[in-house]
């Protein structure tokens, strides 16, 4: 078992962790066994050795308020690189690749606003990341926002970065061209991987208003360029108004598993899931979550928003489904702020992307 650390009050918490254990800048647990900044009596007890390495677990809502502090990511630590870091979530706020509603780029500060919310242990899954690999925020990639092209190879450089130290990145955008570069830098480590596309759109358009590049356009490119292996590609929750009578006859020209919405409506994606690991089989494999995959009932503040999606509950179901994988980095896109009004939207895509570090490999389940 890990150590525990338990707060000597009438009020209950456990925090687990290692020797090393942080909670955050301003609740850091000691040797000497008090709570910095806190007049409560802690007391530790190491039931047995365990490694050196350290994790980092946010502070307890029960003794620390959500609303305060610097707003990172589950109110996880900051560091400026992945070194050290099992997983790291890291923003990538652009929208100059959107071709209808703006506001993706405002998506990663409040996905982070909302996630203050999001507790250590997940629920049902009793997946406890925190226990098991060390993750942080390390920040937002510095976009530009007048060269979408020069944008692109500034993410690939960044990720190029992050993934040689090992760190699986955990992406919040940002419009989904950002896939796109990502995918390059993975791909350069990893090779061709699998992709498992959650979206109301294949984004799958070789050109939009004579651009290549765009976040219509992404797993065309990633195709072109050979980073995915595509027959171990799905793509979920299609669905809308088309340019041609099929408008996923390219994409299964190519191998992909196409899941249209209509074959979701009414029923559980867990059988769907089981299909989906066996198709991605032990190999890398990519997450990339559109939020607009799911119903703008659920998730108005998006870009280009199509009636009749997915649930919340099936995007669960996918994500959930996902563990077992061999999990190389997940994405979170196209969170647009202004047309999120009472910030479902933001809290959803929070949400989301913790289940994906819980399905991450090494994350302990009780």
């Amino acid at each position: 078992m890990f150590s525990s650390i338990r707060i000597a009050n009438k009020s209950r918490a456990l925090f687990a962790g290692s020797q090393g254990l942080k909670a955050c800048a301003s609740q850091r647990l000691g040797k000497c066994g008090k709570l910095d900044g806190d007049q409560s009596s802690v007391n530790v007890s190491f039931r047995r050795p365990i490694s050196g390495k350290s994790f980092n677990v946010p502070p307890s809502a029960e003794f620390v308020a959500r609303v305060s502090g610097i707003a990172t990511m589950c109110k996880l630590p900051f560091q400026e690189t992945a070194d050290g870091l099992d997983a790291a979530f890291v923003g990538v706020p652009i929208d100059t690749g959107t071709s209808n509603r703006p506001g993706a780029r405002f998506g990663p500060r409040h996905i982070r606003a909302e996630s203050a919310m999001i507790r250590a242990y997940c629920g049902w899954t009793r997946a406890a990341p925190y226990e098991s690999i060390k993750v942080a925020d390390i920040g937002d990639i510095n976009v530009n926002l007048f060269d979408l092209k020069d944008t692109c190879k500034k993410i690939q450089e960044a990720y190029r970065k992050i993934v040689a130290t090992g760190c699986i990145p955990l992406t919040l955008g940002g419009d989904h061209t950002i896939a796109y570069p990502i995918l390059q830098a993975v791909a350069e480590r990893h090779g061709p991987v699998g992709l498992i596309h959650v979206d109301a759109h294949a984004d799958t358009s070789d050109m939009i208003l004579g651009e290549k590049i765009g976040h219509g356009t992404p797993f065309r490119r990633c195709v072109d360029e050979g980073l995915l292996d595509c027959k171990r590609v799905a793509q979920i929750g299609l669905r809308g108004s088309g340019y041609s009578p099929d408008n996923y006859e390219w994409s299964r020209g190519q191998g992909f598993r196409v899941v249209e919405a209509v074959e979701c409506w009414h029923k559980s994606l867990v059988p769907l899931m089981e299909e989906v690991r066996s198709q991605m089989g032990s190999g890398p494999v990519y997450l990339s979550f559109d939020i607009d995959s799911l119903d703008p009932a659920f998730a108005p503040g998006t870009g280009t928003p199509e009636i009749a999606g997915l649930t919340p509950i099936q995007g669960l179901e996918i994500i959930r489904g996902c563990r077992g994988l061999n999990l190389v980095g997940c994405d979170l896109v196209e969170v647009s702020p202004p047309y999120d009004t009472t910030g479902n939207t933001a809290l959803l895509g929070a949400n989301l992307l913790f289940e994906m570090m819980c399905v991450l490999p090494k994350v302990k389940y009780y």
